[in-house]
């Protein structure tokens, strides 16, 4: 059963409480009530005492700490010069092994596609996270608009280039546009949304405006910001972490505890907003979402497939 897409968090919880941070959940208590697997719950399945009762950040540590190279590599880099962005008009590019292909206005793309509400973790490579209330809606619904052909295998997304707006991008940091790229079954499982917004209010330029992808399970740069190219591909996409360091970072960028980076331990993660000597916590397979997606990879080696 999926969400109803008329209603909003208002609906269920005071919305003064929803923005003072006392709404309590947990992002994969949310994902099901006896549902199939893989499908979302309503929203009156979602309840304060089901699983670990995660509270959500603040729009403010959401919306100044975080990473978007386009604009610097500081966390508050994005936060101090995204603004400088232009996000209307916006035109996304769709192409490759498709029966619509296009450039599409925004606006004439998003037609008809209600948005709906969706409480997830948020795991960064770096090992610090968030509980984060996006806005938005299932990619499915864009790609089943514009027609996947059945040779198609993976989905390749592109991230804006403006070196005049976008600060970051003067500096040969990554080889721009910054590329991300999924399979086609993740990209089409039910828990890989486009953001448009986040806390109930229009996505804010620094965490990707006007559309980003979020796929809760994995780490947080495969999540890329500012769309404008989707690509349906046969071969698997380059992309750009995995480009500027494969030996760091692999094409599936699950989260997993049991996989280290060179560098640093995913044991366990900080969460953002416990403060500095908070004990850290313990990483969740899959991010806490493996009832949800683990069979996407059933008999695959996570620790050569990364």
């Amino acid at each position: 059963m999926r969400f109803k897409p008329d209603m909003k968090w208002s609906d269920v919880t005071p919305k003064a409480d929803f923005l003072n941070r006392r709404q309590l959940i947990s992002g994969a208590a949310a994902l099901a009530a006896g549902g199939v697997a893989g499908q979302i719950a309503a929203r009156e399945a979602w309840h304060p005492a089901d699983g670990e009762g995660l509270e959500l950040n603040s729009f403010e540590d959401i919306s100044n700490y975080n990473n978007f190279y386009e604009f610097g590599t500081g966390k508050g880099d994005p936060a101090q010069y995204a603004g400088a962005l232009t996000t209307k008009p916006w035109t996304v590019k769709i192409d490759g092994m498709v029966d619509r292909p296009g450039d599409y206005d925004l606006d004439d793309l998003l037609s008809g596609i209600a948005t709906e509400e969706r409480i997830y973790r948020f795991r960064c490579v770096e090992a610090w996270s968030m509980v984060i209330p996006w806005t938005g809606f299932e990619l499915n619904r864009v790609l089943d608009r514009v027609g996947v052909q059945p040779s198609a295998r993976y989905v390749a997304f592109e991230t804006l280039v403006r070196p005049e707006e976008m600060i970051g991008q003067r500096r040969n940091t990554l080889d721009w546009p910054y590329r991300e790229g999924l399979r086609l079954d993740e990209a089409m499982n039910p828990l890989t949304i486009i953001a448009t917004g986040l806390y109930d209010e229009p996505l804010p330029n620094q965490n990707g405006a006007p559309l980003r992808l979020v796929v809760p399970w994995k780490y947080g740069f495969k999540s890329i910001k500012s769309i404008v190219r989707i690509t349906l591909t046969e071969d698997e996409p380059p992309t750009s972490w995995n480009m500027q360091n494969p030996g760091e970072y692999g094409f599936y960028s699950n989260v997993n505890p049991e996989v280290d980076h060179p560098r640093w331990s995913q044991a366990t993660e900080r969460r953002i907003g416990d403060g500095l000597f908070a004990r850290r916590r313990p990483t969740l397979m899959f991010n806490g979402y493996g009832d949800y997606v683990g069979d996407l990879y059933a008999g695959m080696d996570l620790a050569e497939f990364y």
